[in-house]
């Protein structure tokens, strides 16, 4: 949890370069980092509280969001991973 805390933190510092950004800055993978930085903590204090159906729906839409979405942003044309894995040279 601790990982995707940082990860999310470290994200909000990178500039957004594919599609439309805000403020010249922030584009919308970068709500999904706001969203991990709501949801970890809810799905900890979820647990600790013995609510394990709010930890469990909080820890599958992370999942979700964190491979599915996040990912598709990821796989964008332009973006480097796109170039590194669908590179024709």
């Amino acid at each position: 949890m601790v990982l995707m805390l940082l990860s999310a933190t470290v994200t909000l510092f990178m500039q957004a370069k594919v599609g439309f950004s805000v403020l010249n800055h922030f584009g919308p993978v970068h709500i999904l980092s706001l969203l991990v930085l709501y949801s970890v903590p809810s799905a900890y204090f979820a647990a600790q509280k013995g609510n394990i159906a709010l930890h469990k729906k909080t820890m599958i839409g992370l999942y979700v969001g964190g491979l599915l979405i996040a990912g598709s942003f990821a796989l964008m044309p332009g973006r480097l991973l796109h170039g590194w894995l669908f590179s024709e040279s």
